[in-house]
């Protein structure tokens, strides 16, 4: 396949990063399981919804992100080619076919919203605002982009590589404004790997 034929001059980067891949439609458990097996840890984000008919009801799990799954590796030749030769990846998300790395903090911070099951709604993904972190609580340390609309406050949790993005209510939670970085400033694939040091458990089912 054509993804086969890039790895051979690929970037190699020192330390584990974090990926997002696509994967074919309603795949995203099946890659998850293999990626796992094959000793790639990922992360694949479940909610819980009630699906309805006349005569009964089922609750299924289903991706928060239709389509994507989340891995974390050293980006060598190997590696890459582990993944992508798995059966029902598409590609890496991201510049080129190497994919772009996300930042740890961005991982927690959807593991967060999750584990503390707060309500959560999809949000257009936002390139520009006021970043903010939540102090105290729960969702400690979560940062995101702040909203104030009509005495509602909402933090926007993105996932920059993907541009997707939650929207959750914050009302009542303390937040600390973070200084902007310079639109000048540069920082490398390593660098936005080791944002955040924190380690959690893999997630399928």
């Amino acid at each position: 396949m054509w993804h086969r034929d890039w790895t051979s001059s690929l970037p190699t980067l020192s330390s584990p990063c974090w990926y997002a891949i696509q994967t074919r439609s309603r795949q995203e458990k099946a890659v998850a399981r293999q990626l796992q097996f094959r000793g790639v840890t990922t992360f694949l984000p479940l909610v819980t919804e009630i699906h309805r008919w006349s005569d009964r009801r089922k609750v299924v799990e289903l991706p928060l992100f239709s389509s994507y799954v989340f891995v974390q590796l050293v980006a060598t030749n190997e590696t890459r080619a582990s993944v992508l030769h798995a059966e029902g990846v598409v590609r890496f998300v991201g510049q080129y076919t190497e994919g772009t790395p996300i930042p740890d903090d961005q991982i927690e911070a959807v593991r967060a919203v999750l584990a503390q099951r707060v309500p959560w709604v999809s949000h257009p993904f936002l390139e520009m605002g006021q970043r903010v972190r939540i102090r105290g609580g729960a969702l400690d340390g979560v940062e995101g982009i702040f909203l104030s609309k009509n005495d509602d406050n909402t933090l926007v949790v993105s996932i920059d590589a993907m541009r997707r993005s939650l929207a959750i209510r914050i009302k009542g939670n303390d937040i600390e404004v973070l200084r902007a970085s310079r639109p000048s400033s540069k920082v490398s694939a390593n660098e936005v790997c080791s944002r955040t040091t924190r380690s959690a458990p893999s997630i399928v089912n």
